[in-house]
């Protein structure tokens, strides 16, 4: 067994045996055991068995407890539906039929290539920050900060992006503009990860408050003409920065009408490389052994503030990364409302997408064809953006509930599973 690997079970043990000590001696068998039957293996009673077999008999199930156990599949369902009739009413006080408010929702999200490529373009940001989460939250790590870190990112990405000559390859540019940005993120996060190992601050507190300093990074990147911001030829020059060289432009899908980057395949690999180091490798077992427990990681030799400072600088550099796609895309300037709000979302997605790559991909792309949609929503139906965030965070509170349902199941079928008991030994004359 790996080193790795004892962390683990050491970690998820409910009692560790110290160092040098004996093992535990094996179950002593009765003098009634007949001959051929392994010793210690106590017998498995049927449903119908009975204390004197050695267990107790399960109680039936009931609709009650079939119900329960169907409510991870219905409270999602049921939030869902209960968020749209939420929204219905809402977009009825706002002045709008309910009908012609749908309409405008559907046509946002899938009624034309433009408008799902703007959604793919917005799941991929997210999901790229949702990945980041996840390989944080491994080693038990909670990172809030990918705002900020999407801040940095952009601005580090922008003034790499801005300084390469016109001549520069797109093979050469791009990668150096994507570089640099999750550099930038990777530098912001391991100011929370050095806090939080050497000093024992919470990331969570550090990470927050370093969102505001990372846009405030940014406001003044874009205000200030000695840092990135274009030249004022005139009062109507706005505060952005000076247009990234063509080779630095994330490419398009190819899609016809569509403005779909490779943003979404970025965005793909970066979950299925998460998801193969954390399920396929030893570092995801190191990186779960102190999540579960520091203490016990440390006893069995692994570099536990290695592990988490490594975490969650490589969760900044994800969340840099997002920033740069956002600077190499369409206008591909920088201005100070570039990220709007898309840590925050990275962070839901991560959080409901509890440690599956998978289910973040797909809450990522729900989340993102909800913004597209509510972005139409205001203009066609003339009801304000801010419905699709209640909608959203109805979905969220709904959705986040089903942690409750999935753990009392487990925790009932625990409690009245068969319990096989051992019968004490004959004591010895």
């Amino acid at each position: 067994m790996t080193l790795a690997a004892r962390a683990l079970a050491a970690a998820r043990s409910p009692r560790s045996t110290a160092p040098g000590s004996p093992p535990a001696p094996p179950p002593t068998p009765s003098s009634g055991t007949p001959t051929g039957t392994p010793t210690g293996t106590p017998k498995q009673p049927g449903p119908t068995s009975s204390p004197a077999d050695g267990g107790r008999e399960a109680p039936p199930r009931g609709p009650t407890a079939r119900l329960r156990d169907l409510a991870p599949v219905l409270v999602p369902a049921a939030a869902v539906a209960g968020a749209l009739a939420v929204a219905a009413a809402l977009a009825a006080l706002a002045g709008a039929p309910p009908a012609e408010a749908a309409a405008a929702l559907w046509d946002g999200m899938v009624g034309t290539p433009y408008a799902i490529g703007s959604a793919v373009n917005t799941a991929a940001v997210l999901l790229l920050v949702a990945a980041g989460f996840l390989l944080a939250h491994r080693a038990g790590l909670v990172n809030v900060g990918g705002e900020g870190q999407i801040c940095v990112g952009a601005v580090a990405g922008t003034a790499v992006g801005t300084a390469l000559p016109p001549s520069a390859p797109p093979a050469v540019a791009l990668p150096l503009v994507l570089l640099a940005a999750a550099a930038g993120g990777a530098g912001w996060a391991a100011i929370a990860a050095w806090l939080a190992v050497r000093r024992g601050v919470s990331e969570v507190i550090t990470t927050l408050l370093l969102n505001f300093v990372g846009a405030a990074v940014l406001v003044l990147a874009v205000h200030e003409e000695a840092l990135l911001r274009q030249p004022v030829t005139s009062s109507e020059t706005l505060p952005q920065s000076a247009p990234l060289v063509e080779a630095a432009h994330l490419p398009l899908l190819g899609v016809p009408g569509s403005p779909a980057t490779v943003a979404a395949v970025l965005a793909l690999v970066a979950a299925g490389v998460v998801a193969l180091v954390l399920h396929r490798t030893g570092t995801g077992v190191r990186l779960a052994a102190v999540g579960l427990s520091r203490p016990a990681a440390h006893r069995l030799g692994l570099g536990v503030d290695r592990l988490r400072f490594s975490a969650l600088t490589a969760a900044g550099a994800a969340a840099g990364v997002a920033g740069g796609v956002l600077v190499v895309s369409a206008p591909y300037v920088l201005d100070d409302g570039i990220s709007s709000g898309y840590g925050f979302s990275g962070l839901v997605v991560g959080l409901l997408a509890r440690g599956s790559c998978a289910v973040a991909v797909v809450v990522a792309a729900a989340l993102g064809f909800l913004v597209s949609g509510g972005i139409n929503l205001q203009l066609a139906a003339g009801v304000p953006a801010s419905l699709t965030q209640v909608a959203e965070s109805l979905v969220i509170l709904g959705v986040a509930g089903t942690a409750v349902w999935a753990v009392r199941p487990a925790r009932h079928r625990r409690a009245h599973r068969t319990v096989p008991t051992t019968p004490r030994p004959e004591a010895t004359p």
